[in-house]
């Protein structure tokens, strides 16, 4: 098999680590199966595999598909995510996996063939205590508002800093991978995800790991595909609860986030206070109106560069209107997390 034996080449007289693939997931029939099997029908030995699906109690078809799935491989196995909280489904999962290497993975992603041997390999090559690869977005309806969140959610503009999302030329270290190889020792070493945090959990943990002295490298010949939400209300609500927990778990954790991860609520900040000054302070209304207008230049012109790689004027418009979208959608859920944690609320 072409994983093994690269990686046989690169760390020779070494046998091959058993890995655990851990997926929480709630409610997604519709993509489960098409997760897990990318999984099983990898390249890497399938005795080495076993795929953890941590369930918080589908309503929909999601337990039955995983059941069948583990009645025909024995590497499938379901558990109960009672809580149906993502932090504690990771925990569950890293509890009762058996593997050396764990991966996680959300249940909308699909893993290429070679995904679990390149980590394993570059996990070996470089001792690195997380690797991860560049996430590809796919909609998951292709419409032109789908397809227009999928480029935005892929560009510098939409999520600035995000390098797993727009890309590496080499091998980088960074503070963050989506989803993760991670070695198990990891866990030993600094505990477990923070069942507090309803969102942003592997922001958290990773930064954890980065302070405890653990390196985490991102690989451009790694790639795994997640498919975005695909109309403005899923993009707003998920961003805004992205938004929100960044900033509220400062509650829960020392640092649950990076700088780049505060530019949409100074960006919203920015919106009320310029709005507010400028009617007090007339000369400041032309540098506000100048700085918004460089904005929209900046979202048509990344726009219309969508439109033209996908050869579809629709997109161009639904672009438009999905940048704004999820820029302040995460600032405003920002703005509220900031709020709820000053005045130490448990909810918003």
């Amino acid at each position: 098999q072409f994983g093994s034996f690269e990686i046989r080449n690169v760390v020779p007289n070494l046998e091959l680590p058993k890995t655990s693939i851990i997926i929480p997931s709630r409610n997604e029939e519709k993509f489960i199966e098409k997760c897990v099997k990318s999984f099983l029908d990898c390249d890497y030995p399938g005795e080495l595999i076993e795929v953890i699906v941590v369930d918080g109690m589908s309503e929909d078809g999601t337990r039955k598909i995983v059941r069948e799935l583990s009645e025909r491989d024995s590497r499938v196995l379901l558990i109960n995510n009672e809580k149906k909280i993502t932090p504690v489904a990771m925990n569950l999962g890293v509890k009762v996996s058996k593997g050396e290497y764990i991966f996680f993975s959300g249940a909308h992603s699909e893993m290429p063939s070679d995904y679990i041997s390149k980590c394993i390999q570059h996990a070996l090559e470089t001792g690195a205590d997380n690797v991860g690869g560049i996430m590809k977005t796919e909609p998951r309806i292709s419409s032109a508002v789908g397809i227009a969140i999928s480029k935005v959610l892929s560009s510098p503009l939409g999520v600035g800093g995000a390098k797993f999302r727009t890309g590496v030329a080499k091998p980088t270290e960074v503070d963050t991978v989506p989803f993760g190889c991670y070695k198990r020792e990891v866990f030993d070493r600094i505990g477990y995800f923070n069942e507090k945090l309803v969102r942003n959990q592997d922001i958290e943990f990773n930064l954890r790991l980065k302070r405890a002295g653990g390196k985490i490298i991102l690989f451009p010949d790694i790639e795994l595909t997640y498919y975005s939400r695909s109309t403005y209300k899923e993009l707003w609500r998920n961003n805004f609860g992205n938004g929100f927990w960044v900033i509220a778990a400062k509650k829960y954790a020392e640092v649950p986030y990076s700088k780049r991860h505060l530019v949409p609520l100074m960006f919203v900040l920015f919106l009320l206070l310029g709005f507010l000054l400028s009617l007090v302070v007339t000369c400041f209304l032309f540098v506000y109106i100048s700085l918004l207008a460089a904005y929209l230049v900046a979202v048509i012109l990344f726009s219309f560069s969508h439109a033209m790689e996908t050869k579809k004027l629709d997109v161009l418009f639904a672009a438009i209107v999905s940048y704004p979208v999820l820029h302040i959608s995460y600032g405003v859920g920002s703005m509220l997390g900031l709020f709820s944690f000053l005045l130490g609320e448990k909810k918003l």
